[in-house]
């Protein structure tokens, strides 16, 4: 099937890339044109296609060849039934967390039920997110969770879902949304990735349902069971979204924070 999806989406971009573009537009119609003049079976469901390319599947090399230095190439939605790509930095095109970033240890305050009875590896981090205060923690705000699940649409996009939104102040009053999307265990099958699509779709949804609010999406990812990264985005002047803040938090239990942990993250305080 990935070969099948990915003879389409090369069509696709073959048939509208001009030399030097910076976006390339197409419809769902496309993908059916595509299908039928490769002579393939048109897929069950056409919007898999899309989803495979924006979330699991790096692009064909005949598509990811033709960005420049630095820059990849990704799928994004435009509208009902609309797509393009559009070239963004190399660097966001997947959302890896650092491997090279300390860790921060936390007792663990996530009630021992919740833990056994999680559903899935995106719910029990949403839910040790919650219970550890770790949007607070990460980004100097008091916040609460306003609405989980949040699928809603946003003007020029189309449907999108959030995991979590929180709403939140800081000490000087500055008032803040934070969508974060939850993405599991990068094991090996895993399909737990973020990428910039959907940090640029909350964005969008802020932009749009939140208007007088600071928007900061954030992405948070299980690196082991009881490690939690949280990522942090924002918008320099030019209006580029950036990777502003990453942090590595150790859920582990209160007796296992030892002085030495504790005099280590004072230090920077008091220097």
């Amino acid at each position: 099937m990935t070969t099948q999806y990915a003879s389409i989406v090369e069509h696709i971009f073959s048939e509208k890339y001009e030399a030097g573009a910076s976006e390339v537009s197409f419809t769902r119609a496309n993908i059916v044109m595509a299908a039928q003049a490769l002579g393939v079976e048109l897929p069950k469901n056409l919007g898999d296609v899309i989803y495979s390319f924006r979330y699991r599947t790096p692009l064909p090399p005949s598509v990811s060849g033709t960005a420049p230095s630095g820059k990849a190439w990704m799928i994004q939605p435009a509208g009902r039934s609309r797509y393009r790509f559009v070239l963004v930095n190399a660097d966001l095109a997947r959302i890896v967390p650092d491997p090279n970033l300390t860790e921060t240890k936390i007792p663990d305050a996530t009630p021992g039920l919740v833990s056994r009875y999680a559903l899935d590896d995106e719910q029990a981090l949403l839910a040790k997110v919650r219970y550890n205060r770790l949007i607070d923690m990460f980004t100097g705000a008091v916040c609460y969770s306003l609405q989980n699940h949040l699928r809603t649409t946003v003007p020029g996009i189309g449907q999108i879902e959030t995991d979590e939104l929180y709403v939140g102040v800081d000490r000087h009053g500055v008032h803040y949304v934070f969508p974060v999307q939850a993405k599991g265990s990068q094991r090996k099958g895993s399909q737990g990735q973020a990428s910039l699509v959907q940090v640029e779709q909350d964005d969008a949804m802020c932009a749009s349902k939140f208007p007088g609010l600071l928007c900061r999406p954030i992405v948070a990812q299980f690196i082991q069971p009881d490690l939690v990264a949280l990522l942090m985005f924002g918008r320099t002047d030019s209006g580029e979204l950036v990777l502003m803040a990453e942090k590595h938090y150790r859920l582990t239990p209160a007796d296992q924070v030892t002085p030495e942990d504790l005099q280590r993250y004072r230090e920077p305080l008091e220097n």
